[in-house]
């Protein structure tokens, strides 16, 4: 019988943590007086970077994944898992379940980014390739689960998901003020599914932290659905941050409307120009999606907000295609 689910709440991501932090990195927080000079904030206030893209697997998802994982029982590790994702979470999934000797079935449609097929394919999954559609995922998914008995791993929509998202905030909050930052004042990170962006949200409740979302003007459907009050249920993206091309979930949807502060939005101009000065500045291999939180923090509305201290914000992850030129390269 499946294990119960633990509330949504700091205290279970605080569990969570206490679980996965054998088998997880802890990343670096780290600071750049030129980074923090660039984003023109309130005087007092200092940039903190959660290389998250310096995880196991090149993102954060490795976190949700693993945390799911442990909550399996004997007899489902035994028919492996399985899901479907074109990215970050395929891959995470992959190199989770083959640390712990557990089989997994990766749907991936047959045009995502060749390095996270490969990536996916080396850690050990079994990939069976679908049409580009989420119709056609789904539907070879089911044939999968049928096949082999797998249990169904969400990359972002379910609550064990969430929970092992949110052990990034904990880290950050700690290493703030163990490394004489002091605490935290606000957190920013990428929304697409929504999995990390509410579960930083659940770990920051009583924190006094506030909590803010990332999104591209091209993907705003979480944008739009908080001005809304009411979810979007369907998005046709247009962003280069591929890992935000998902509406958000059903379930992560109602914790960001009633924990998160704002959803900033972006331009694709400053995505690419966050992600040089990362590059140029930190040092560090982003994606897209993982300079989007820092293009937030640089925004006019960001600034108008008028945070003081220090404020986190999540490269969330570093699976780029680098056999094609980068995208400030013409």
């Amino acid at each position: 019988m499946p294990l119960q689910a633990l509330p949504l709440t700091r205290e279970s991501v605080q569990t969570a943590h206490a679980t996965i932090a054998p088998r997880i990195h802890r990343t670096p927080l780290l600071s750049s007086r030129l980074l923090t000079e660039s984003a023109g904030l309130e005087d007092g206030t200092q940039i903190l970077f959660k290389a998250e893209n310096l995880q196991k697997g090149g993102a954060f998802k490795f976190r949700g994944a693993t945390w799911s994982l442990s909550q399996l029982t004997e007899e489902e590790k035994s028919k492996g898992v399985c899901t479907h994702s074109s990215g970050n979470h395929a891959g995470c999934l992959a190199l989770a379940s083959s640390l712990l000797s557990i089989p997994a079935h990766i749907v991936m449609p047959s045009n995502c980014a060749p390095p996270k097929l490969s990536a996916t394919k080396g850690y050990g999954a079994t990939v069976r390739l679908s049409g580009p559609t989420s119709e056609s995922r789904e539907e070879i998914l089911k044939l999968v689960q049928q096949e082999t008995g797998a249990t169904f791993i969400p990359p972002y929509d379910a609550v064990n998901t969430i929970l092992g998202q949110g052990t990034v905030f904990l880290e950050m909050e700690e290493q703030s003020i163990k490394e004489g930052w002091g605490q935290l004042a606000a957190v920013v990170a990428p929304v697409g599914g929504g999995g990390l962006l509410a579960g930083i949200a659940v770990a920051a409740q009583g924190t006094g932290v506030k909590v803010f979302g990332a999104e591209p003007e091209g993907a705003d459907d979480c944008f739009r659905g908080v001005a809304a009050g009411k979810r979007v249920e369907s998005l046709v993206p247009n962003t280069i941050a591929d890992g935000v091309r998902t509406p958000v979930g059903v379930i992560n949807f109602p914790i960001i409307q009633k924990e998160v502060e704002a959803i900033i939005t972006v331009s694709e101009e400053e995505i690419i120009e966050s992600m040089q000065l990362i590059y140029e500045r930190l040092k560090l291999v982003v994606e897209p999606t993982g300079a989007l939180a820092f293009a937030a923090v640089r925004s006019e509305n960001f600034k108008k907000v008028g945070i003081k201290g220090p404020v986190g914000v999540v490269l969330s992850g570093g699976n780029i295609d680098l056999s094609k030129p980068l995208p400030w390269i013409s």
